[in-house]
Parts: C-alpha cells; structure tokens; sequence
C-alpha cells in the first residue's frame, strides 16, 4: 500500500505541478498577446515617422533650391543695381561738371559788375538744380499746367 499511496502523491505532485505549469503559460500567453499589439502600434507608429520624414526631406529639398534661386537672382540684382549706382554716380559727377561750366560761361557772358557780384555767391550743384527744376515742375502741376 505504500507503494500505492507514495504513487498517488507523486502524481498528485505532478497534477499539481502540471496545473501551475498551465496557468504560468496562460500568463505568458497574455503577455504575449499584449507585446504583439504593441508591436503592431509601433510598426504603425515608425510607418508614420518614416512617411513624414520622406515629406520633411522632400521639402528640405524644395527650400534648398528656392534658397539657391533666391540667391542667385538677388546675387543678380546686387549685381545690376550696384553697376546702376556707380554709373548714376558718374553722370551726377559729369551733370555737375557740365552745371559748373554753364555757370561760368553765363558769369562771363554777364556785365562786369553783375559777374563781380555773383562771382562771390557760391555757384548751386547739380543736385540743387535738379531739386529746384523739380519744386518748378511741381508748382506748374499743381497750377493745371503740364511741365
């Protein structure tokens, strides 16, 4: 009978050991499942990261080239305004030049004693003519005349 009862406890023991083994599997079961759904949500999630960093790319892309437009047609336009400048500067030099002798032919063209008095004044720069004949045209306008 011995034999018999100590044949009962270890299948007992081994029922048992069978019956922990069972719920420790349907843990892991569980466990499982969850890390299978949240594989699924990351893949999701790393799809998405990936398409919107294809579209940031894609972008990036699209600025450089408008930067490198940009620049180009501003380096350009530096370019022409500033060959626009010197050569506005040039004619204002010779405008002046070319004032400064008429002045000094009218002078001379003059009587002695009006040439002895505007010989003393200071003769006016181009870009003071240039702001009178302007103030003249303006007043001209606004008195309902073409200038």
């Amino acid at each position: 009978m011995m034999s018999h009862s100590l044949g009962i406890a270890i299948e007992s023991l081994v029922a048992a050991l069978l019956m922990l083994t069972i719920g420790y599997c349907m843990l892991l079961n569980k466990r499982l499942k969850r890390l299978k759904a949240d594989e699924s949500s990351l893949k999701a999630t790393i799809a998405e990261l990936i398409t919107a960093t294809e579209v940031a790319e894609r972008a990036i892309g699209g600025l450089r080239h408008a930067v490198r437009d940009v620049n180009e047609n501003l380096g350009t336009q530096l370019t022409a305004a500033t060959q626009m400048s010197l050569h506005l500067k040039k004619q204002l030099v010779e405008g002046d030049n070319v004032i400064r002798r008429i002045s000094k032919i009218a002078l001379a063209a003059r009587p002695s004693s009006e040439s002895a008095t505007l010989a003393t004044s200071n003769v006016p720069s181009a870009k003071e003519l240039a702001a009178a004949a302007h103030a003249f045209s303006e007043r001209r306008r606004t008195d309902g005349l073409a200038a």
